[in-house]
């Protein structure tokens, strides 16, 4: 049993990459469709979309690659169930010079890290990617 959702997409993201999947399939939430719903949007996958009903539902992730190499070199969590990491909005800083992404989980949502500066909005870390 995995106590960390999260951090099991972002393997689970890691691993089909690593090896050149194309498309992978994991249990449907609404927090993971959200996170990949937010990086599908900033480019890092090509599409999410929700598969099944009831007890069935999966979240299908097509990975974008790019030249033949993933578009996502490295995808971390940070704010962990054992340590939840909580960052202001002044201390929001761009992943990668602003081409990765962080992904905040706050009071309007989640969001990434340009729009929680925009809206002077900090909240929990979840993690970042580039």
């Amino acid at each position: 049993m995995n106590t960390d959702p999260i951090a099991d997409l972002f393997t689970r993201i890691r691993n089909a990459q690593a090896v050149g999947l194309g498309e992978i399939r994991v249990p449907y939430s609404e927090l993971k469709m959200k996170i990949a719903r937010l990086m599908a949007e900033r480019g890092f996958l090509a599409g999410v979309e929700k598969e099944g009903s009831k007890t069935q539902k999966r979240l299908k992730i097509t990975l974008a690659y790019r030249t033949g190499q993933p578009v996502i070199h490295e995808i971390t969590r940070i704010s962990k169930p054992g340590q939840r990491i909580y960052i202001s909005a002044q201390d929001i800083r761009p992943v990668k010079r602003g081409r990765g992404l962080a992904i905040i989980s706050t009071s309007r949502g989640i969001m990434d890290d340009q729009r929680a500066r925009k809206d002077k909005i900090g909240g929990e870390l979840i993690g970042k990617l580039w």
